[in-house]
């Protein structure tokens, strides 16, 4: 009796799965409209805009480029020397529509790198027009090859401003600048925008932020947000008071989610960098 007794229990199981089966069956082939789909189809809205023009000051037409050059350690000073002369003659020069934000030496993080940030006023043509008529500079074709025995590598980005970052203008200093890079996830971009457009009134008060920006072109989903402090003490005071102000642990909770990876460097002015 006990083994007739456990054979129908089994038979009963066997059927109550072969229902359940066929039930999440039938709800599969109802389509997204049936409730049971709804509990695990998250739906998106279709975007009506890119997110370069729902996110950056479009009014203002600029594009930034970013350089990172990995120089040899015992060229540094001929490196940085050089650069400034350079910089110097394309500022002088009305006729390329381009001009350095910012010149650094990387003191901690990357070491032996130089770090540029670059401003085309009129966007995407301006930076066309700019290559162009350096292509045909004999004199910086002359400068390229002397500095391209100095490093060991290069790499740049395309970058846009975001609409609610300050605006990077020149400063008198001295100061020391963090940039803070984070690598997102794909897709969350927007999410990372609507987050820090409320969280950037918190890192005013020591007039820390000086420019936000984010890639378009070379490493995608990467944000860069560069801070000025007067020294490490500085820095370390005024990060510690966003702690203190209502809303900033909200902003550090519901963003942290969306990085892949993030990196901080503390850079040093170079002579030429309008930013000091």
């Amino acid at each position: 009796m006990a083994t007739t007794s456990a054979v129908w229990r089994e038979v009963r199981v066997l059927r109550h799965c072969v229902n359940l089966q066929q039930t999440r069956r039938r709800f599969s082939e109802s389509g997204e409209k049936g409730w049971f789909r709804s509990l695990f189809v998250h739906k998106v809205d279709a975007r009506k805009d890119a997110h370069s023009n729902l996110l950056s000051k479009t009014e203002t037409s600029s594009l930034f480029k970013m350089q990172f050059h990995n120089v040899k350690p015992e060229c540094l000073d001929a490196y940085n020397k050089l650069e400034v002369e350079v910089q110097n003659k394309l500022h002088r020069d009305q006729d390329y529509p381009c001009e350095v934000v910012g010149s650094w030496n990387t003191w901690y993080g990357e070491q032996d790198q130089a770090v540029h940030l670059w401003r085309y006023r009129g966007g995407y043509p301006a930076l066309t027009e700019c290559l162009d008529k350096l292509n045909n500079n004999k004199e910086y074709k002359e400068f390229r090859q002397e500095r391209a025995k100095m490093l060991i590598s290069r790499q740049n980005q395309l970058l846009l401003e975001f609409s609610f970052w300050n605006e990077p203008l020149p400063r008198p200093g001295p100061s020391i600048y963090e940039m803070r890079s984070y690598r997102l996830k794909p897709g969350t971009m927007i999410e990372w925008g609507n987050h820090w457009a409320r969280a950037i009134k918190y890192r005013q008060e020591n007039n820390e932020a000086v420019g936000g920006f984010f890639s378009q072109i070379g490493d995608l989903y990467v944000v860069h947000h560069l801070w000025a402090y007067k020294d490490l003490q500085s820095r370390e005071e005024t990060r510690n008071s966003a702690w203190l102000k209502e809303g900033w642990d909200s902003t550090v909770y519901y963003t942290v989610p969306l990085i892949r990876s993030m990196e901080s460097r503390i850079m040093i002015p170079t002579q030429s960098s309008p930013l000091q």
